[in-house]
């Protein structure tokens, strides 16, 4: 099976390298995203790789199958940028990770947590310059402060049992509770008593029409004064430019991202030597209480081996014709 892998980098190339045990994988790695400008990369192959930011649409699916391609092997949790409808009345099997070391997302989400909180990324840069005045550094301790966290599947769970370790109360939302959150001593209650009460919101749901700019002017009116919003699941979940609108009045305290709703022409390259062209994220970088970073919170050693491992079993699973839980299409 010749595979082509999109939106490589050399860590994937590293690690997936390291972990093919199959000699009929072969595997060939291209760092352009997948796109109806580069699907044509794909001529010759049979099966291909891609991540959160390769474009796999309806235009780009059909030429897909048009090159031969049988299978899409995602390198991540999310599949909301795969046509997932098309793919299936093409036959084209889709595959995901659907678990890839979700405490390596949790604890990034903690670090940004801590970072704005106790405003350490400042403090780095004047100690820099020796200067060691305390002035606005100034944090709170997180024991007894109320953190909301909206979605309870693996990496949700990750990050309430490290909240209620710091002696937070827990409140949680999701279409379907899990019982570890009532283990943990935490609490399901409605979306709007969890924006009303919470003094940190963290975001670890998938996207879906239902989710899409769940953080807006509507549930931001709902909340505390000076919440922390953090972000580390999808771009798309928070209304950045009503986010922006959010800072100039202190309704949003700190805001830490993780991901950003328009970083498919951003994360992942280098753009210091460059205009960014989008003023919105721009402006946000602006701000003294917002960090971003650039979809690293699941860039871990641990992660990335298990991704690599996973990525390859579905490769292999297709292959075989080997039925399997991670496959996104003729689930039923």
């Amino acid at each position: 099976m010749k595979v082509a892998v999109f939106s490589s980098k050399p860590y994937d190339e590293h690690t997936l390298n390291k972990e093919n045990y199959c000699n009929d994988i072969q595997l060939s790695f291209f760092e352009s995203r997948l796109s109806k400008e580069t699907v044509s990369l794909t001529k010759g192959f049979n099966a291909i790789s891609c991540f959160v930011n390769d474009k796999i649409n309806k235009e780009v699916l059909h030429q897909l199958h048009e090159n031969h391609i049988t299978v899409i092997a995602l390198r991540c949790t999310g599949f909301n940028n795969v046509d997932l409808e098309v793919a299936n009345q093409l036959g084209i099997r889709v595959y995901h990770v659907p678990d890839y070391s979700p405490e390596s997302v949790a604890e990034h989400a903690v670090a940004l947590i801590m970072t704005l909180n106790r405003k350490t990324h400042r403090a780095y840069h004047r100690v820099k310059e020796s200067n060691f005045s305390l002035e606005g550094l100034m944090g709170f301790n997180l024991s007894g402060k109320t953190v909301g966290c909206i979605g309870t599947g693996r990496i949700g769970i990750a990050f309430s049992k490290i909240m209620t370790g710091f002696g937070c109360e827990l409140l949680c939302y999701d279409v379907e509770p899990n019982h570890e959150v009532i283990d943990l001593g935490g609490q399901y209650v409605e979306l709007d008593t969890l924006y009303k009460k919470a003094d940190i919101i963290s975001l670890h749901c998938p996207l879906t029409n239902d989710t899409n700019h769940l953080i807006n002017h509507s549930s931001l009116s709902k909340m505390r004064d000076g919440v922390m919003i953090i972000n580390t699941s999808r771009g798309g979940l928070v209304n950045a430019q009503e986010a922006i609108d959010a800072l100039y009045s202190g309704k949003i305290g700190y805001l830490g991202l993780d991901v950003y709703e328009q970083e498919g022409e951003l994360f992942f390259e280098d753009m210091s030597g460059k205009i960014i062209q989008d003023s919105v994220f721009q402006l946000m970088l602006t701000f003294p209480n917002v960090v971003v970073t650039g979809h690293q919170g699941y860039f871990t050693d641990t992660a990335l081996s298990h991704i690599a491992q996973t990525t390859l079993e579905n490769l292999s699973d297709h292959k075989n014709n080997k039925p399997s839980n991670r496959q996104l299409t003729h689930l039923t």
